[in-house]
């Protein structure tokens, strides 16, 4: 299944691809410490919400960078309407063969939700780390977190494994482990993940009667009812989700 036109397709009408809102999304601006004088790499950028409503509301400049032209083509129409499209690129590209191959560096650099791009939370901050000015830079990686223990059959259908995951506690540990300070955080709700999981049930939805023919879907239709069956069951009550400041050591 080509799950990228999945996300495509069930995020068509989301202007956030990951359970923030825009307020959540402002106070994280806030606290990155985020000014006219930073320059911000945005690795998995999505529709570039972030990017662009930073540039407007602080002035900053960057670049997003995305594998999918479909999400890119929204970043670019949004910074259009905001009017911040001088300050702000954006770079078709896979994240991680950007962060490795690139010389630039950032005195932002963040990664909100897309830790797969580096095989987890380590080897995403491994990658990110040579991207970040060597004095004064911050780094901003959004991961999910086990609020409490699930049941041992949560762990595969909502996290792909148990060791993708750990607690919040563990998550500082792992960030720790990786050479960085924990210095902010903001998470998500469950009002939040609610916005970000149940408009896909209906855009899913919209999408299969209009397309009943084409080949992809029937696996998409299973994938839907898979990833909310999951939600109902354990990640709306086990899983969180934040995004979490980090400096370098």
């Amino acid at each position: 299944m080509d799950i990228l036109r999945f996300f495509e397709i069930s995020l068509a009408r989301h202007p956030i691809l990951n359970p923030f809102t825009p307020e959540k999304f402002a106070l994280l601006g806030d606290v990155f410490r985020v000014g006219p004088e930073d320059r911000v790499l945005d690795l998995c950028c999505g529709k570039g919400e972030m990017l662009c409503t930073w540039a407007d509301r602080h002035g900053c400049s960057g670049v997003g960078v995305d594998i999918s032209e479909i999400f890119l083509e929204a970043a670019r129409a949004r910074g259009s309407e905001l009017d911040v499209g001088e300050r702000v690129a954006f770079v078709r590209g896979e994240a991680a063969q950007y962060a490795r191959e690139s010389r630039e560096t950032f005195s932002r650099v963040t990664c909100i939700g897309a830790t797969w791009i580096g095989g987890g939370l380590a080897g995403t901050l491994e990658l990110m780390r040579p991207r970040l000015e060597p004095e004064g830079g911050l780094l901003a990686v959004g991961e999910p977190f086990w609020i409490d223990e699930p049941p041992e059959e949560a762990y595969e259908p909502v996290a792909g494994g148990r060791e993708v995951f750990t607690s919040l506690a563990g998550t500082h540990e792992r960030i720790e482990a990786a050479g960085f300070e924990l210095v902010e955080m903001v998470a998500a709700d469950t009002d939040s993940w609610d916005r970000y999981e149940a408009p896909q049930w209906t855009t899913v939805a919209d999408w299969l009667r209009e397309h009943p023919n084409d080949p992809d879907a029937a696996d998409f239709a299973e994938y839907d009812r898979k990833n909310r069956d999951a939600y109902l069951r354990y990640g709306r009550r086990y899983l969180g989700w934040g995004v979490f400041v980090l400096a370098p050591r």
